[in-house]
């Protein structure tokens, strides 16, 4: 017998736990959701999340390329 208090119909959180904010544009580099959208989440209806998740791929050009991170500053330390 499953439990159905732990069964929801509703659309589940975009987190892939990358919980990054970009600052200049306030997103999260992981989920691509707002500042103001991670905080409410919990709290929207099952349509206004599924809004958000059909733009959310329409954000990905919005946050800045890294540029490398620490495996570029790495690569660029000279022996010795």
């Amino acid at each position: 017998m499953t439990d159905s208090v732990w069964k929801r119909d509703e659309i589940q959180s975009p987190c892939v736990k990358i919980c990054v904010i970009q600052p200049d544009v306030r997103l999260c580099a992981g989920c691509l959701r707002s500042i103001d959208e991670i905080g409410a989440w919990s709290r929207y209806t099952s349509e206004e999340r599924a809004a958000i998740m059909a733009e959310l791929p329409s954000r990905a050009g919005l946050l800045k390329k890294r540029r490398g991170g620490r495996s570029a500053r790495l690569s660029k330390r000279t022996p010795g």
